[in-house]
C-alpha cells in the first residue's frame, strides 16, 4: 500500500451510535494504548497528580508455518492523566520450517521449489527467539485544549526492544544480541459535535530502525549494509455499533508502513540464489510490505468497563520477493489471525 492509499484509507471512515471514548483505551501489541498494531495519543487511565492502577494485556498472533505463533504480554501504568510506561515480553512458538542452507551455514531455504531457479524461504528458527520491550508516551496537547472542540490529541512515545535474535540477528551473523526502537508522534481526535455522528481519526509517523515491530529484527539498507533508521507512517479506523447486552463493537482497520529491508537478507538472497544456480546473482530485493489489520474490539460495557477484547486478521506479508525465472521469496504471514485481551485493574 502506497502513501497515498494510506491517507485515503485514514480519511474515509466515520463512527456510529456512540460518543464515549473509552473504547480506545485498549492496549496495542507493543502494550501502548492504542488500536491493534498502532499507539493511539491517548494514555492509559490515572487520575490527574497520581499514578493509575496498572493495565495488563496478552495478544497473540498465529503468523504461519514459517514465523509460527508470536505472543506478548504487556503491563502498563498511566500516569497524571498525560503519561504511561509500560514493559513488554515477548514468546514465540516456532513454526514448521526446517533450515536447509545448501551449504551456506544459516537457517534459510534454498531450493527450485514453486517453479523458481532459486526459491528462498526463511526457517522457523529465525523467529523462535523472545525479546522484551519498554515504551513510554507523553501527551503533549490534550484533546480539545484551548477552549476548543477541534483540538486533537497530541502525543509523542518510545519504545525500544532489546535481546532479539531475529532474522537480521542471523544474516549479519551477529555474536550479540541485537537492540532496535521507535520514536513516534501522534494525534488522535473524536469528533461528536456532529449529534449522532461522531467520527474518529488517528495518524502518526515514526522514525524507526526495527523490521515489522521487532518481529523480523532490525532494518536495513537494500544492500544490508547496517541498519537503517527512517521514517514510517501509521494510523487507524473504526466504527462502533451496539452489540448485544449493552456491550459495543468496534469494527476498525489500521495501516503502518514498515522499513523496506531487513538488515542482511538480501545478501543474503544474493549468496544463496549464487550457489544454487552456479553463477553470480546480484540485486536480489525482499521488500517488506505495509503492514496492515482488520479487527474487532469487543467492550463488555462501553462505559467503564475494565476488560476489552480484540480479534483480527493482520496482514504481515506473504511473497516478499518474486522475480519472474529467478527467484522468490515467501514469509508466508499474510491474513493471519489475531488476538488480544486488555484488563484495566
Amino acid at each position: 500500500m502506497n502513501t497515498k492509499k494510506l491517507w485515503i484509507v485514514l480519511s474515509l471512515f466515520v463512527m456510529t451510535a456512540f460518543s464515549q471514548t473509552s473504547f480506545a483505551q485498549g492496549l496495542n501489541w507493543d502494550g501502548q494504548t492504542g488500536a491493534l498494531l498502532t499507539p493511539f495519543a491517548y494514555t492509559a487511565a490515572s487520575p490527574a497528580g497520581k499514578l493509575g492502577k496498572p493495565e495488563i494485556s496478552f495478544h497473540y498472533l498465529n503468523t504461519g508455518s514459517v514465523i509460527g505463533n508470536n505472543m506478548q504480554f504487556s503491563v502498563t501504568e498511566g500516569i497524571a492523566k498525560r503519561f504511561e510506561v509500560g514493559f513488554t515480553q515477548s514468546f514465540s512458538a516456532a513454526g514448521s520450517v526446517n533450515a536447509n542452507a545448501a551449504g551456506l551455514g544459516l537457517p534459510l531455504n534454498v531450493t527450485t521449489a514453486n517453479g523458481y531457479p532459486a526459491y528462498i524461504q526463511p526457517a522457523s528458527s529465525l523467529f523462535s527467539n523472545g525479546y522484551s520491550g519498554i515504551h513510554g508516551k507523553l501527551t503533549v496537547i490534550s484533546e480539545n485544549s484551548f477552549k476548543t472542540k477541534w483540538v486533537p490529541a497530541i502525543a509523542v512515545g518510545a519504545i525500544g526492544r532489546f535481546g532479539a535474535q531475529r532474522v537480521s540477528y542471523y544474516t549479519t551473523g551477529s555474536s550479540k544480541t541485537q537492540t532496535n526502537g521507535d520514536f513516534y508522534i501522534v494525534a488522535t481526535k473524536t469528533v461528536t459535535q456532529v449529534k449522532g455522528l461522531p467520527f474518529v481519526l488517528s495518524i502518526g509517523d515514526k522514525v524507526t530502525d526495527a523490521s515489522v515491530m521487532g518481529v523480523a529484527g532490525n532494518a536495513g539498507d537494500a544492500s544490508g549494509n547496517g541498519v537503517r533508521w527512517q521514517g514510517r507512517a501509521f494510523g487507524a479506523v473504526a466504527i462502533v455499533v451496539k452489540g448485544p447486552a449493552k456491550s459495543a463493537l468496534i469494527i476498525g482497520s489500521e495501516v503502518a508502513q514498515q522499513p523496506h529491508y531487513i538488515q542482511g537478507l538480501n545478501s543474503f538472497c544474493d549468496a544463496g540464489a549464487s550457489a544454487l544456480l552456479g553463477t553470480a546473482v546480484t540485486g536480489l530485493k525482499a521488500n517488506i510490505p505495509t503492514s496492515e489489520s482488520y479487527f474487532v474490539r469487543i467492550v463488555p460495557h462501553l462505559e467503564g468497563s475494565p476488560m476489552e477484547i480484540d480479534l483480527g486478521v493482520a496482514h504481515v506479508g506473504g511473497n516478499i520477493l518474486k522475480v519472474p525465472t529467478v527467484a522468490a521469496l515467501n514469509i508466508g504471514a499474510d491474513a493471519r489471525f489475531g488476538m488480544g485481551v486488555s484488563y484495566h485493574f
